[in-house]
């Protein structure tokens, strides 16, 4: 073998270990999963038999289901952007900081880096009825009505939502400020030095060059929102995504399917459909950002 050779083959041999693994790990269980979505098989049955599309139409025409599916929306819709604006400002502060900036990375990687059991439990003890929560005891304190949180229909998605968004503003904030540091400094001083004022800095340099930290983080912050489970499992009430379903998300609608009511082809079908949904916002999403990525 040539010397070009032997290193193509040394390459593709430890690519096959990954490769191995994402087959038999990741692309075997789908494909099982795949099959099963197809058959009526339980836990409570033995033997499954094939029933077409019957578990797909089934999910469809399931209202909770479709509730789910809205909630997941509203999680991914007003969270993912919240998360991606606030970390870019917070991590612009950071930038102009001269000293202290590992600390301040640091406090605020802290949420994310703690277990999300941990976080949601301590969440949902402030958000207690006076006078055990803490918010509302903070709210009593300024004269203000107690609020009903994770207890109203209406304020208790935005109450989950904004765990999830003050967890995973460490990371992307972790990432903004690494993406700042790599932008040359001489280009910003010749912009001001051509007259260029902190807007236009910001709006046709700073923010063309984040243009592949924006990519990565739009993506990865849109698939996050879009599986949203741990938080909703153990805020709401008795892990039922409640009151009146206002805070399933629809991996949550999925785990109940399996493993509370045991119909597990129809949460295979549930967990079918929801890939499709993820991976099409997240296909749209690479296809924007490729016409308007700027390098």
């Amino acid at each position: 073998m040539t010397l070009k050779a032997r290193k193509a083959f040394t390459a593709y041999a430890f690519l096959l270990i990954p490769l191995v693994f994402f087959l038999t790990v990741r692309f075997g269980p789908m494909l099982y999963m795949l099959a099963m979505s197809f058959t009526n098989w339980s836990l409570m049955r033995k033997v499954p038999a094939f029933v077409g599309f019957s578990n797909y139409l089934k999910v469809l025409n399931d209202p909770v289901f479709l509730q789910s599916l809205g909630n997941t929306a509203r999680y991914a819709i007003f969270g993912a952007p919240l998360v991606i604006v606030v970390s870019f400002l917070i991590a612009l502060m950071l930038d102009a900081i001269p000293r202290g900036k590992s600390i301040f990375r640091l406090i605020y990687v802290l949420p994310y880096i703690t277990p999300v059991v941990a976080v949601s439990w301590v969440w949902r003890w402030m958000y207690q009825p006076p006078p055990i929560g803490v918010i509302n005891g903070v709210l009593g304190a300024l004269g203000l009505p107690a609020g009903e949180f994770l207890n109203s229909t209406t304020q208790a998605l935005p109450s989950i939502l904004v765990v999830n968004v003050w967890v995973e503003l460490g990371y992307c904030t972790t990432i903004f400020l690494a993406g700042l540091q790599t932008i040359p400094r001489e280009m910003m001083e010749a912009a001001q030095i051509d007259g260029a004022n902190a807007r236009q800095i910001l709006l046709k340099i700073t923010i063309p060059l984040l243009n592949p930290v924006i990519l990565f983080l739009t993506v990865m912050e849109g698939i996050q929102f879009l599986r949203i489970f741990t938080q909703v499992y153990n805020m709401s009430m008795q892990a039922m995504g409640g009151p009146l379903n206002s805070t399933k998300s629809a991996a949550l609608y999925i785990y109940q399917k399996a493993f509370m009511y045991f119909e597990m082809a129809q949460a295979a079908a549930a967990s079918l459909i929801l890939f499709v949904i993820i991976m099409s916002i997240t296909l749209l999403q690479l296809r924007f950002f490729d016409k308007n990525l700027s390098y």
